[in-house]
């Protein structure tokens, strides 16, 4: 193994648990999930540039900002959360390699000392 790869091991054994708490990855995620939905919301904000566009009641602006509001919410949480189990994936199969060349490392020990 390299020393990154036991860097990684060691960092994420200490932060696995805060990096998966739902609060922790909406704050990181949500300047991502604010660039995915502030175009839809600058569409709806400024529908002159568009003159066959319906128009758009007060009420009808207030359920599309908080469908917009529950989208960035949503992406944010769902994004981080992904990149969670990725980094959860690859700690797994790091673990195992490690054991494995461990049990190799044993074997090939036990082999020569006989």
């Amino acid at each position: 193994m390299t020393d990154e790869e036991k860097d990684f091991m060691r960092w994420w054994e200490e932060n696995r648990l805060k990096e998966k708490k739902l609060l922790k990855q909406m704050l990181i995620g949500l300047p991502i999930g604010l660039a995915f939905g502030f175009p839809i919301l600058l569409s709806v904000m400024f529908r002159g540039w568009y003159n066959r566009m319906p128009y758009i009641s007060g009420t009808q602006l207030t359920v599309i900002l908080i469908g917009i509001l529950l989208i960035v919410v949503f992406y944010a949480i769902f994004r981080m959360y992904f990149k969670w189990d990725m980094k959860e994936q690859q700690y797994l199969e790091l673990k195992e390699k490690f054991e494995h060349d461990a049990a190799d490392k044993a074997e090939r020990q036990s082999s020569n000392g006989s």
